[in-house]
């Protein structure tokens, strides 16, 4: 008999995946911005940037929204789960990230249609949540995983790791094995992080980041970049 536990991991590892197709690897969030205004120049700068946004952003924000809307699609609580996306989408601070959130989301969500975990009617009630956001989208897919709350933030964060490593070797450049050494550092940091965004209380979750909205509102207009805007 195949063991319950093994089919949640599975897809964890799945939603975790760069492969995922919801276009997270053409987004460097600001990333390839501080590249140009000579913020990130080396594998030790960008070690540390991508450390500060774990810890100041991700895990305050997105992550501490994650943790709420999990067991709100558990429950089915669509009052709640229309006030976390109302936040999610006021809170994107740059006409580039709020795109992303909601690009990233609408991909999601069609993936889940062609994937049978969540129900038809879970996904129209994310649709009818208006512009969805992905971090709603991927809370919708991790409560149909059967995953814990943790579990689920944590194969987050790795995903978003990955996706970001990725974005500073191409934008640096840096090699692979600088690449690994950055991942491994945030993959240390990130068990940290979870534990923060599940103590966040509705009032502590926040998303001001002044600089990181300031590099990607001029990464919209930079004259030459790799990544999406």
């Amino acid at each position: 008999m195949a063991d319950p536990r093994a089919s949640t991991l599975l897809q964890l590892i799945w939603l975790a995946s760069p492969a995922l197709p919801v276009g997270g690897f053409s987004y460097s969030e600001g990333l390839e911005a501080a590249v140009e205004h000579g913020l990130v120049i080396d594998e030790a700068t960008a070690a540390d940037w991508l450390s500060e946004q774990l810890r100041l952003s991700l895990a305050r924000g997105d992550l501490a929204l994650l943790a709420q809307a999990l067991p709100a699609w558990q429950s089915g609580d669509l009052p709640r789960l229309r006030e976390l996306n109302d936040w999610l989408t006021q809170t994107r601070e740059s006409a580039e990230l709020r795109q992303q959130s909601e690009q990233m989301g609408r991909s999601l969500l069609e993936w889940l249609r062609n994937h049978y975990t969540a129900s038809p009617a879970q996904i129209q009630t994310c649709v009818e949540l208006g512009a969805p956001g992905y971090t709603m989208a991927m809370a919708l897919a991790l409560a149909s995983s059967g995953a814990t709350v943790q579990d689920g933030l944590t194969a987050y964060a790795f995903g978003w790791a990955e996706n970001m490593v990725q974005a500073a070797i191409k934008s640096v450049p840096l090699g692979q094995s600088a690449g690994q050494r950055i991942l491994a550092r945030l993959a240390r940091e990130i068990p940290a992080a979870v534990d923060q965004a599940q103590a966040c209380t509705d009032a502590q979750r926040q998303a001001f980041s002044p600089m990181l909205a300031i590099l990607s509102a001029r990464h919209e207009v930079q004259y030459s970049r790799l990544f999406r805007s």
